[in-house]
């Protein structure tokens, strides 16, 4: 839901916002592209000539407004190996190519094809970067020199922790220490980058106490670094391939970071075709320049938004502030130690192995993939473990495709007489042999049914069918097919093969409704046309269905849960819960609030009087999602609120919105449900929708009748929050924000 003309924020505060998120984004991005340049083997500024070349060539001409760009992890691997093969200069001039390639990419108009890759390829490729940097990383950290093979770097640790340097381990393992910690310090605390705080730290430890460490060291100052690139003498086929890999490896993931940004903010979505003309351009000037390659980073963009950024301002401030400082201040780089960096990249280098990915990967039967990716990222390289990770991808998702379930079995007291041949999937001509081996088990002469459920029918499993049909019958057995999917057999011969659906559970939306109006329609109001021509597709289409489901609660309604969620169009509440007619009572308004004087709105209470004490439901449950109209207008203009007072003068949304002030104030105070909800990047309008749910779980054990039945366990309160954005359903409770995690029994009964 999204409320229009309530407090729109006027220029002088869109500059504020941007102006202290730029500060916080660079405070983040210094120790970072430091870091990452001494991983790539790179000269020592060309992380900060990206970072700065980032921020605003790529800031001010890119299509997401605050994804920031710069130096990234996902490519150091391959920047250290290109280094070492051709020298830097080269480099710079296959970083240049990238670029040209990727402005190629945006203006053909093909950048949204890179999201066509795997998520788990992509996940695996980070895991397997990150593997690599920390294998590479803690060789530093102990006071040696990492080299260049991931296997090499594993069976030489053992010596390395044996010929440990004490002062090198002490300070990155301080930074490690700090890093790992910071997640869980309060809030305001955290309002400095934890990166900023371990590298300081560390530095003003080793001047205290006088430790003998490698420190940074830089020749030159920050323009002396500006360096044009050169060209290869030969070996252009492998210049050539390293600038198609680092094209394609900086567009997936400046693309998928922009995607990931999309989802933290409300604002308007990436143009992924202008986005790849802003990484085109940045990596063009930055090549020309001596910098690295340049990508959208995750890490600096979620600490843009959670800083408050409104606009692009903000990436390109902190362009400018990283330039100041490396033209005024390069002095102070040279005070890092290099095991600080380590230890920050060891982290960095951990962090992109995430537990989340795995878990997703072992669900949904793609760990296969995740791990020989994985390994072969890290054991062979990043081009080469990609190209094996997709390969395999693709083989599973064939695979999967031509699965088809066939049975084959005796039906009835009659034996042998009479058999069922069930068919469920996709039936292509890939899946003869299953489904010849399912009909030549059928006795000759008997009576055979065969179910179709199928959602594709090709003209070779069609004909395959026909013949044997005609084979069955003519040796005196009948057949009778039942075709329960949307791919029918008549079609097969007539037309080619598709895929045959209706939408999601039965829903198609107006606005991609693809039909000719009836003249009748054409005499409606255009008002009503969307709203009749559904009836009519709902007639036709999916009455029967309901009916069916709809026989036992015709006289009376028996539901398992009051559901009290917005009243935002997009929150589908029996879609999300998998709940048919009459599993929920349902109460939706704006916000999804529940007045805690019952008093101040009769509906809500009439709702939860009846629910629980007439109707006996088990479960109340408050749903509130992202992107929530009401959050929005609570966050941009907290005078939408009006007290007692007031109240005569304001119109129906601010009287409204005063039952979400307490929500309001504990998100400003720090609601652990809100840290929560900050900690896996949501945005701050969408922190506030999960303590507002928190909250309105609150009234509820208040409640008179609602909190009596839950105190004498006969009713449990729930929190629910729907992204919209991921289609996924997080569970609330007051400290926390996860997945669902109830297992529903394979033998589910009725209630009671």
């Amino acid at each position: 839901m999204r409320i229009q003309g309530i407090g729109v924020p006027d220029v002088r505060e869109v500059v504020r916002y941007d102006l202290s998120a730029s500060l916080v984004v660079f405070l983040v991005a210094l120790p970072l592209s430091l870091g990452i340049a001494i991983a790539s083997g790179a000269p020592v500024l060309a992380g900060l000539i990206a970072a700065v070349i980032g921020g605003v060539v790529a800031g001010l001409l890119g299509g997401s407004r605050l994804q920031v760009s710069g130096p990234a992890a996902g490519l150091t691997v391959v920047v250290a190996d290109m280094i070492a093969s051709f020298g830097w200069r080269v480099t710079c001039f296959i970083t240049v190519g990238a670029g040209i390639l990727q402005l190629l990419f945006g203006i053909s108009r093909v950048a949204g094809a890179a999201l066509g890759i795997a998520p788990v390829v992509v996940h695996a490729m980070l895991a397997g970067i990150g593997i690599t940097i920390a294998l590479q990383q803690v060789h530093v950290l102990l006071g040696g020199s990492s080299a260049s093979g991931a296997w090499e770097n594993v069976t030489t640790l053992p010596a390395g922790i044996a010929d440990v340097n004490l002062s090198d381990a002490l300070v990155g393992g301080t930074v490690i220490a700090v890093l790992l910690a910071w997640p869980f310090l309060p809030a305001s605390a955290r309002k400095v980058p934890g990166p900023l705080v371990a590298i300081v730290g560390a530095t003003l430890m080793v001047v205290a106490l006088g430790l003998d460490v490698d420190r940074i060291s830089i020749d030159g100052s920050f323009f002396e670094a500006i360096s044009l690139p050169e060209l290869p003498d030969n070996g252009w086929s492998a210049v050539l391939l390293g600038i198609l890999t680092v094209a394609l490896i900086a567009s997936v993931e400046s693309l998928l970071s922009a995607v990931a940004v999309d989802k933290m903010h409300t604002g308007p979505r990436t143009d992924l075709n202008r986005e790849m003309l802003g990484q085109g351009s940045a990596n063009i000037a930055s090549g020309m320049l001596g910098g690295l390659p340049v990508t959208g980073v995750i890490v600096r963009s979620t600490a843009n938004v959670a800083a408050g950024a409104r606009t692009r301002a903000s990436a390109v401030l902190h362009g400018v502030w990283v330039l100041v400082f490396a033209a005024l201040l390069t002095g102070l780089v040279e005070q890092i130690p290099t095991a600080a960096l380590a230890g920050l990249l060891v982290v960095i280098g951990i962090q992109l192995v995430k537990l989340a990915h795995m878990r997703v990967a072992l669900r949904t039967g793609d760990m296969w993939v995740y791990g020989i990716t994985v390994t072969s990222v890290v054991f062979l390289n990043l081009l080469e473990g990609v190209a094996i990770g997709l390969a395999v991808a693709i083989g599973l998702l064939v695979w999967r495709v031509v699965r088809i379930e066939v049975t084959s079995e005796p039906s009835g007291a009659e034996g042998a007489r009479k058999w069922v041949v069930r068919v469920r999937g996709s039936l292509s001509f890939l899946s003869l042999p299953k489904l010849n081996k399912a009909l030549v088990a059928v006795p000759d002469a008997a009576h055979l049914t065969l179910e179709l459920d199928t959602d594709f029918l090709d003209h070779a499993a069609s004909e395959m069918l026909e013949d044997f049909r005609w084979a069955h019958e003519a040796g005196g057995g009948t057949v009778l097919v039942v075709e329960k999917g949307r791919a029918r057999l008549s079609d097969a011969p007539r037309r080619p093969p598709r895929r045959h659906t209706t939408g999601f559970a039965g829903l198609t939306p107006w606005r991609s409704r693809v039909a000719s109006e009836s003249a009748a329609a054409q005499d409606r109001p255009a008002a009503l046309r969307s709203i009749m021509g559904g009836v009519n597709d709902y007639e036709h289409e999916h009455a029967d269905a309901l009916q069916a489901m709809l026989a036992d609660v015709t006289e009376t309604q028996d539901p398992d849960s009051l559901f009290v969620t917005c009243a935002d169009s997009r929150l589908l509440p029996n879609i999300i819960t998998a709940s048919g007619p009459g599993d929920l009572f349902t109460v939706r308004n704006v916000g999804n609030l529940i007045p805690a004087d019952p008093g101040d709105d009769v509906s809500v209470e009439a709702a939860l009087e009846f629910a629980v004490g007439e109707l006996g439901v088990t479960s109340v449950v408050v749903c509130g999602h992202s992107s929530c109209g009401a959050m929005h207008a609570l966050l941009e203009d907290e005078s939408s609120v009006v007290g007692t007072a007031e109240m005569a003068e304001a119109g129906p949304i601010r009287r409204w919105l005063r039952h979400a002030i307490p929500s309001l104030a504990a998100l400003r105070l720090g609601h652990p449900a809100g840290r929560a909800a900050a900690e896996m990047g949501l945005a701050e309008v969408d922190q506030l929708a999960v303590v507002n749910v928190v909250k309105q779980m609150e009234t509820l054990t208040r409640h008179p009748l609602v909190g009596r039945a839950a105190a004498e366990s006969r009713v449990k309160i729930v929190g629910l929050y729907f992204d919209i954005a991921t289609a996924r359903v997080f569970e609330v409770t007051p400290r926390a924000l996860g997945p669902v995690t109830h297992s529903v029994p394979e033998d589910v009964s009725a209630r009671g």
